[in-house]
């Protein structure tokens, strides 16, 4: 049975059960709440202990959702479990922010007068341009610092759709592997930087031809060449004036640049889609099926990159409809509306008037590429004089005595890490080994971890041998 169908039965259940939501909830139905959430989002844990100690962290943070969306605070928006309700405020941070700072002349350019707004300018009541077209479905940036390559790409197809009426969905990993003269890919970058890198390439591929992978790649040389949108130039909007950035949205979607490292921001939904009953009830808060304004705590030490992409009003209250990479089960299926027109500050709702950008464009597209022709074959790893692995793998000794390796594995990753049990391997970017677990960590402090990698045996040459390490 589909929400639609059940949803007033569900929403009476929540309204009777409105006052138990302010009551603590018992260790069973905290339990019961986390297992729905684990299969709802596809977590699971592999490292031993780790499901009771991030069961710790979402037990945090449930009790801090029920302190917000108790009816007597009159918040007008909702908090509940986002995918990173088993996260700290610290881990959450660390791991999905990516937003670079513009730096004080950015690329030495002349400010743009073209969205500058006059006092007395008519603009819309409110724009969508979802409505029309000009957005692509929300996208997913994984656990990779590249929100910038999202709010970049979210700017492009949008002017692309309406200077050519075609939507077509471009490629962040592009941007990832490929534009690393100024961005860094996983660990952030400037949306400025990347439509310079858009220009002076020529163009970017599109999504279905260089596919987003979460993760610092080889550029390809066959897929940057492949351009099927190009830009003429960006420019910047007027900072610190949400007039001059709504006559902009007014116009196309624009990137933008806000702090999004609250709590509240980690954890803003406001409709529980595709919950079931249990989950509902257990929430039992009747404000989950209000649409929310996110007014709440943010500074301006900008963070992440996104998209604005409309504005409206409800109730009486103005709001900027925003639009996140963090998929579909965050927000309102992927969108936040955030507070417009601050009557005390200049900077907007987290910063969000300080550093927006937008692409132009005029022309058509470059013609249209042939088909990618197939990565360049990439040599085997060279273990040594009678070992190699498959490209693109690490060779890590499996059996030494002394200087020297009897017999070589292959861990499937570029520049991994061997570790002590002469057995698994971890990414370069989770560089610990915590073998007793199984786990890589980022840093020996940090409880986020991947599983370890096994090795495969090494391909021995006709003659065998050893070598020294």
């Amino acid at each position: 049975m589909g929400l639609s169908r059940t949803l007033p039965l569900l929403l009476l259940v929540a309204l009777m059960l409105v006052a138990a939501a302010t009551a603590e909830r018992t260790e069973e139905e905290v339990r019961l709440l986390y297992e729905g959430w684990l299969v709802r989002h596809g977590k699971v844990y592999n490292a031993l202990g780790e499901k009771d100690r991030r069961f710790e962290v979402f037990k945090d943070n449930l009790r801090y959702i029920d302190e917000h969306n108790r009816p007597e605070n009159n918040h007008s928006y909702t908090l509940g479990l986002t995918r990173f309700a088993d996260l700290t405020n610290e881990e959450y941070r660390a791991t999905y922010l990516g937003a670079k700072r513009r730096p004080a002349r950015s690329l030495n350019r002349a400010p743009s007068d073209r969205y500058r707004f006059a006092l007395g300018e008519d603009l819309p009541e409110k724009v969508d341009w979802r409505d029309q077209g000009a957005v692509a479905a929300v996208k997913d940036q994984g656990s990779c610092g590249s929100c910038w390559a999202f709010s970049t790409v979210a700017a492009v197809e949008g002017i692309n759709k309406i200077a050519t009426g075609d939507l077509i969905v471009l490629s962040e990993q592009e941007l990832v592997d490929c534009d690393t003269t100024y961005n860094e890919g996983c660990n952030g970058g400037l949306m400025d930087y990347a439509f310079e890198f858009i220009i002076s390439n020529g163009g970017i591929d599109s999504e279905e031809d260089y596919p987003y992978k979460a993760r610092d790649g080889q550029c390809d040389p066959n897929r940057k060449n492949a351009k099927v949108v190009s830009i003429d130039s960006y420019e910047d909007v007027p900072v610190n004036d949400e007039k001059a950035l709504q006559k902009a949205v007014a116009n196309q979607p624009i990137s933008v640049a806000i702090e999004a490292g609250g709590r509240n921001f980690q954890l803003y939904t406001s409709i529980m889609a595709e919950l079931n009953v249990v989950e509902l009830v257990l929430i039992c808060s009747a404000d989950l099926f209000i649409q929310g304004i996110f007014n709440g705590k943010c500074g301006t030490q900008l963070d992440h990159g996104v998209a604005a992409v409309g504005y409206g009003t409800e109730a009486g209250k103005d709001y900027w409809i925003v639009r996140n990479s963090w998929g579909d089960k965050w927000g309102e299926a992927g969108y936040i509306k955030m507070e417009r027109n601050l009557a005390a500050s200049s900077t907007g709702k987290c910063g969000i008037a300080m550093e927006p950008s937008y692409p132009t464009k005029n022309g058509a597209n470059p013609p249209k590429p042939a088909p990618s022709p197939p990565s360049p074959v990439t040599p085997p790893t060279v273990c040594d004089s009678y070992y190699t692995c498959p490209a693109s793998t690490t060779c890590c000794c499996i059996y030494e005595y002394g200087k020297y390796c009897f017999a070589w594995g292959c861990c499937p990753l570029d520049n991994a890490v061997c570790c002590d049990d002469h057995y698994s391997c971890c990414p370069h970017d989770y560089p610990i080994c915590h073998v007793k677990e199984g786990m890589c960590l980022a840093s020996k402090n940090n409880p986020l971890g991947v599983k370890m990698l096994k090795r495969t045996p090494a391909r021995a040459g006709a003659d065998g041998g050893l070598s020294s390490i």
